[in-house]
């Protein structure tokens, strides 16, 4: 892929997800967001009304997360958390499977999920992006993943909420993608921590990266493409904010 800023930043969905996060945090990471130019907000469901007003002049979309972080909601508060945050202003959902189910092997109520959800979304005209978190699932529980994905023509396969133990990694979205029909798209996030790890990943085929250290990855990327700096302001989030969830 030819690396421009706007390959990068339009791949972004700049994560203020963190259970501290203040209302006026989470109103000053929309505007880095803003400022920036990504592709997304994925906001607390609560506050998706807030980042659509904070975003209102901009081209950021608000993103929101559902069943977060550890996918055990019914099926039935999914489908209403799903409605609720598109009804509130999100163009995109995030949502956690039941990890628990898929380890057990319970495939029947993996596929209702995923297909009322997906459904919810697609009446909406909205985006869905499934969460695998997959730190704990083995390689044949993410293949089934990937195969009830594409059946249910999700618009993307994601692999963690960057709450877990582990976050992306190389070797699980080369399996995404291997078992995923090519109109599921990928998404990373989870520990990526710099710009060499997020080219990587987009070279592997994420088309969005979950990320809550975008000012530092773009200023990276802004230094290697000698493009001028951004404004960014100096103190964004607090210290408390930002070492709750390493998305």
């Amino acid at each position: 892929m030819e690396i421009t800023y706007e390959s990068i930043a339009q791949r972004i969905d700049h994560a203020l997800l963190s259970p501290t996060m203040t209302a006026a945090e989470m109103v000053q990471g929309c505007q880095l967001a803003a400022l920036h130019e990504v592709a997304t907000v994925c906001i607390k469901p609560h506050a998706v009304k807030l980042a659509f007003r904070a975003l209102a002049d901009s081209s950021v979309k608000v993103g929101t997360v559902v069943g977060f972080p550890l996918g055990g909601q019914t099926i039935a508060s999914k489908v209403f958390e799903t409605a609720e945050a598109i009804e509130s202003g999100a163009s995109e959902v995030d949502m956690v499977v039941n990890i628990g189910e898929v380890r057990s092997g319970n495939w029947t109520h993996i596929e209702a999920e995923i297909r009322q959800v997906s459904a919810e979304v697609r009446k909406r005209q909205a985006i869905l992006k499934v969460i695998f978190e997959t730190c704990y699932l083995s390689d044949e529980q993410k293949i089934r993943l990937c195969e009830i994905c594409s059946k249910a023509q999700v618009d993307y396969v994601k692999t963690s909420t960057g709450f877990g133990t582990g976050g992306a990694t190389a070797s699980d979205l080369i399996l995404m993608r291997r078992h995923t029909e090519p109109s599921v798209k990928l998404k990373a996030s989870g520990g990526i921590k710099d710009l060499s790890t997020a080219i990587e990943f987009c070279e592997l085929g994420a088309e969005r990266l979950g990320l809550s250290r975008t000012s530092e990855i773009l200023g990276e990327l802004e230094q290697k493409l000698n493009l001028p700096q951004r404004n960014v302001p100096r103190e964004t989030f607090s210290k408390e904010g930002q070492r709750h969830g390493s998305y």
